[in-house]
């Protein structure tokens, strides 16, 4: 349910750049980077002793200016790369929407993205090839710090398409346009192929549209920290409802569509001590073709909360999924008591002990893990170590 990146023992960040054709600036065309994490988790469930899990994620991307490279005025690319490797704590925890944003359910290398920019005037801009619909929808940066998949992109809309919409850890053909308005309106639509796949992946690239594709929209303002504003998504063809079925057991076909609120608000100088943002979203679905039919998340990012420590941060935050009547009778023909909701609270605190090394420990508690009213709280506790040179 969007991206799991997860607190580890060892993660290995490795930054450089590429500066030769740099202009004036000091930016250079191609810029290339490489971050590489290690999380080592640990889970407490159903009254046994903590199950041991360690993951890795593995980031190789370049960015380049295509006017300075080869003469592509007003044009630029991006290509990422991606590898994840290690073990599935959501295995032990049971939740509906995960417990650590790098988790994945086939480990390997990936082509994550590869796409091209171009400016059509000053403020316009068109999007197109393999693109992370949660790199600008559904996204907002205060809740960034936080390791559940709940707090990436909405689980309404992660549940969704045949294999997943566009986000970690397969992608998928897009085409986005982004308007701005003045210093902080902004308004962007992509039209993106509804089943992901890329290279590396057991379906490899999906490039033919075959069921159909995903629409979304978002609209709003953001500026210093601030931001409101409001989406929209929808498929062009029918998805498989989660739970009813035709007379042959076939899934019905239903409309699948949702919308979905960001509010984030920034408090007090951002440089000074305990800088704050807020954070709020909340999305609903059709609640057929999805096991929920919507939720909330919402929390706070304090930043330089250890005196003299810059690179200190701490976050917290809450998410609840609620679940859709027709996933709910499912469960209930299992024999489960079930909940309105799968619940979550989320600690986390961050800091650069050095130069090169940040340390990043985590806590998770669930209730109600997969709609079960009766399941026992669910402990995740998770250590994100970076290094960067």
């Amino acid at each position: 349910m969007g991206r799991t990146l997860g607190g580890g023992s060892t993660a290995l960040a490795l930054l450089f750049s590429t500066s030769a054709l740099a202009q004036e600036t000091g930016e250079p065309a191609l810029d290339i980077g490489a971050t590489y994490r290690v999380d080592v988790s640990g889970v407490v469930a159903d009254g046994r002793r903590m199950r041991g899990f360690g993951l890795d994620d593995l980031n190789i991307e370049a960015d380049g200016d295509l006017a300075r490279l080869v003469g592509w005025k007003g044009a630029r690319f991006h290509i990422g790369l991606l590898n994840n490797f290690g073990g599935r704590p959501n295995d032990v925890a049971g939740t509906l929407q995960g417990v650590d944003n790098i988790e994945v359910a086939s480990p390997r290398l990936r082509l994550f993205e590869i796409w091209v920019e171009q400016k059509l005037g000053t403020a316009t801009t068109l999007r197109a090839g393999l693109y992370d619909l949660n790199s600008e929808f559904y996204a907002n940066g205060a809740a960034g710090l936080l390791l559940a998949p709940a707090f990436g992109v909405g689980s309404e809309i992660a549940a969704t398409g045949p294999n997943g919409p566009s986000i970690f850890p397969a992608t998928a053909l897009a085409i986005r346009l982004e308007q701005r308005f003045g210093e902080a309106g902004f308004a962007r639509v992509a039209v993106l192929n509804a089943s992901a796949g890329a290279l590396g992946d057991d379906r490899g690239s999906a490039l033919d549209f075959h069921h159909g594709a995903l629409l979304i929209g978002e609209a709003g303002v953001e500026k210093d920290g601030d931001k409101l504003a409001l989406g929209a998504w929808g498929y062009t063809r029918r998805q498989d409802d989660v739970v009813e079925t035709d007379n042959a057991g076939n899934p019905l076909r239903r409309e699948a569509r949702g919308a979905y609120v960001i509010a984030e608000k920034a408090l007090g100088g951002q440089g000074g001590p305990f800088a704050t943002s807020l954070f709020v979203r909340a999305g609903i679905s059709d609640g057929r073709t999805t096991p929920y039919k919507g939720g909330w998340q919402a929390g706070l990012l304090a930043a330089h909360v250890m005196p003299g420590r810059d690179d200190s941060r701490f976050s917290i935050g809450v998410n609840q999924a609620y679940l859709s009547a027709g996933y709910r009778d499912l469960l209930r023909g299992e024999g489960t008591r079930t909940a309105a909701a799968e619940n979550a609270i989320e600690l986390t605190y961050s800091d650069r002990v050095t130069s090169f090394l940040t340390l990043q420990p985590d806590l998770q508690l669930i209730w109600n893990r997969g709609g079960d009213a009766d399941a026992p709280r669910v402990t995740v506790i998770t250590l994100r170590t970076t290094l960067e040179f």
